[in-house]
């Protein structure tokens, strides 16, 4: 089975390799407690592997026998800057690794959620993607744009969404949660066909517990991101909810959650808690 690695050594060898393709990856949990940096670790690192393959060999170490580099790495932001993308990078990452950054591309839609709004236009500038460049005969909703965008860059890729919890309730958009959904189930079936790797970040908390579930029911696989407290300490701990096509690998090794840190490598597997 082909795979697209995360880019996350500890984690893709228990995975034999990373993800298959055409998974659709709900990467999703508390504040803070690294559902973001695990996406954009992952898509700095495979910008890594193919800007700069030696300093990636240092990282990470050679593939494993069925996984596969992505053809490229596209990060779909829809508030935030590629310069704010960026940033967060820099600081969460070594600059040899955020170094890679120009190999991503980054589809900014700021312009598209901001615009509808009183907000003022020199506040969020003219993003690369802005609703001005076209004509109010072309104009399309922000979750339209999204799916051309996967429609145009997806096959072949590594594709990250951040975050999908930003298309619904967007000013002026007129797409509700049941759309949100119907394109997860339908980026599934996609997905398989481009031969392609999707992580959707999302934030929790910002859903519905019924929400949250039919997104986890869509998916093709769920990380959950959560923090633990033991003692004056609190450890960042990762648990694979479900995963088609991984699961039964990790339950084969009886583990039963991952304590995570970041590093400067970013997004790093510090422990396997398995059943004792």
């Amino acid at each position: 089975m082909e795979r697209i690695p995360f880019g996350i050594r500890r984690l893709d060898r228990l995975m034999g390799g990373g993800p298959p393709v055409g998974s659709v990856v709900l990467c999703s949990g508390e504040a803070g407690a690294g559902a973001r940096s695990f996406v954009q670790t992952t898509a700095i690192m495979n910008a890594l592997a193919l800007s700069d393959p030696e300093s990636y060999d240092l990282y990470y170490g050679d593939l494993s026998a069925e996984a596969r580099l992505p053809d490229a790495v596209h990060y779909l932001s829809v508030t935030s800057s590629s310069d704010q993308v960026r940033w967060e990078i820099d600081r969460m990452v070594d600059a040899s690794i955020s170094a890679a950054f120009d190999e991503m591309t980054v589809h900014d839609l700021a312009s598209r959620y901001f615009e509808p709004s009183p907000i003022p236009r020199d506040w969020y500038g003219e993003a690369a993607d802005s609703i001005t460049d076209l004509s109010s005969g072309d104009r399309e909703g922000l979750l339209a744009r999204v799916g051309h965008l996967f429609s145009d860059h997806a096959p072949g890729s590594l594709v990250v969404v951040d975050s999908l919890t930003d298309l619904v309730g967007a000013p002026g958009e007129t797409a509700d949660w049941r759309d949100v959904v119907v394109m997860m189930r339908a980026l599934t079936r996609a997905a398989l066909t481009w031969r392609a790797v999707v992580l959707v970040h999302v934030d929790e908390q910002a859903l519905e517990p019924i929400q949250h579930g039919r997104l986890v029911d869509a998916a093709t696989g769920v990380l959950q991101f959560d923090w633990e407290s033991a003692g004056n300490e609190r450890q960042r701990t990762m648990v694979v909810r479900s995963f088609r096509g991984v699961l039964a690998q990790i339950e084969a090794e009886d583990i039963v959650q991952f304590e995570t840190e970041i590093t400067d490598s970013g997004f790093s597997v510090s422990d396997v808690r398995k059943i004792r």
